[in-house]
């Protein structure tokens, strides 16, 4: 038997007609994961369906719908139709009801052949819900304060939880860098080894200065798990100032491990890592636009750190603000990518666009691992046009239409 992915709702008037398509609609549900719903559920953080078998059934939902919104924030209804027995009918007018009351929801109509898209469908929507549910467990640590010039990177962290459920908690830079300063040498012997090892080129960072960045990442893991945080976001140049060290290659093994880490305390952008990431389940990267090309409809992204496992080789290099401590320069491999960034006072705007990897640079001017993307589906001009904040976000593959399905399900209608 396949693990319980969502939960449905049998509804039906009192007086049913027979219904010849809801034996086979109930077996299909069950066999894509689904579980019948009973009213011990209803606090079930579980996906819940209501397949509407009949007409005349518009109150019965919305009991059900009003009983979930005390347990549930923010969840989609999902009104699966066939075309006997008035169920369309009761399903457009329950939708109707529910797009007046500012409520997401969505018919799926499923013909008389039980076309097999209309379960793909489902499915799609059932892993929709599914990460919204877990945004909703997600502990954010935020470590120092948004670094200074991210004037438009700071939403209030209630109206983060309001509408994307994920918690920020706050902790103080110091009790990082205390942790920094008493990690022991022989902590980090093993790391050290394999950084230095499988890099194909150390240049600027001594020895003391790889051994000092593999012990930012030690005390990272340590305030990770002291404050059970499924993901950081690090005012890192406040370690450069301190301590004369740098985050980039902590925050890279974060990535690595599936620890979603973002620099410069942009809470903005981590919180867009961790929901494309799940959505994707790719390692996804944090990168400036450092160069756009409107003629070719291309924009060069680059910074000084990057998921490890995203490059096909890497070099170490100083940090290239300070010329401290350590900085990764990786090269990418061609291919397809998507870009996304999340904006708007309550994180409520989004652009992304589908692209592809033409070429790996390494300009001396810049961030160290430089990327060249061009884009498909977008304008490069909107990011001078109208952008929604400097970094910007890349993962492998093609997933934009996804992400916009997901966002205007969950986050459009935000005021």
């Amino acid at each position: 038997m396949s693990e319980t992915k969502f939960l449905f709702a049998l509804i039906k008037s009192d007086i049913s007609p027979s219904n010849e398509i809801a034996k086979d609609l109930i077996e299909k549900l069950i066999e894509i994961g689904g579980e019948r719903f009973n009213e011990n559920k209803i606090t079930s953080r579980l996906p819940l369906c209501y397949l509407v078998l009949t007409g005349g059934t518009e109150k019965k939902i919305i009991n059900i719908i009003e009983e979930r919104k005390k347990h549930l924030n923010n969840e989609p209804v999902i009104l699966i139709a066939h075309p006997e027995n008035n169920s369309l009918p009761a399903s457009l007018e329950t939708l109707a009801y529910l797009i007046n009351k500012n409520i997401n929801g969505k018919i799926i109509y499923i013909d008389e052949n039980l076309s097999i898209e209309h379960f793909h469908e489902i499915e799609k929507l059932i892993k929709y819900i599914s990460i919204y549910n877990q945004l909703n467990e997600i502990k954010v640590g935020l470590i120092g304060e948004p670094s200074d010039w991210l004037i438009a990177s700071n939403p209030y962290h209630e109206e983060i939880k309001k509408h994307w459920g994920i918690n920020i908690v706050k902790i103080d830079i110091d009790e990082l860098i205390n942790q920094i300063e008493n990690v022991d040498d022989k902590e980090i012997e093993e790391e050290n080894f394999l950084l230095t090892k499988k890099a194909i080129e150390t240049k600027e960072p001594s020895k003391k200065e790889i051994k000092n960045v593999i012990k930012v990442y030690n005390a990272l893991k340590k305030v990770i798990q002291k404050y059970s945080l499924n993901s950081v976001s690090l005012r890192c140049f406040d370690l450069v100032t301190e301590l004369k060290t740098t985050g980039c290659f902590a925050l890279s093994k974060l990535n690595d491990d599936g620890i979603i880490a973002g620099c410069e305390g942009d809470i903005v952008s981590t919180i867009g890592m961790i929901w494309l990431n799940m959505m994707t389940d790719q390692l996804v990267w944090m990168a400036n636009p450092a160069k756009i090309y409107e003629n070719e409809n291309s924009v060069l992204l680059a910074h000084c750190t990057v998921p490890i496992s995203m490059t096909q080789n890497y070099k170490l290099r100083s940090h290239f603000e300070s010329n401290l401590g350590v900085g990764i320069q990786g090269e990418m491999s061609k291919g397809k990518i998507t870009l996304l960034r999340l904006g708007g006072a309550n994180l409520e705007k989004i652009w992304t666009t589908n692209g592809e990897i033409i070429e790996s640079s390494s300009d001396e001017n810049l961030c160290r691992t430089q990327v060249k993307v061009k884009l498909h589906g977008s304008k490069v001009s909107e990011l001078l046009n109208n952008p929604l904040g400097n970094h910007i976000l890349m993962v492998r593959g093609n997933f934009a239409k996804d992400l916009i399905n997901w966002w205007e399900l969950f986050i459009s209608k935000i005021n």
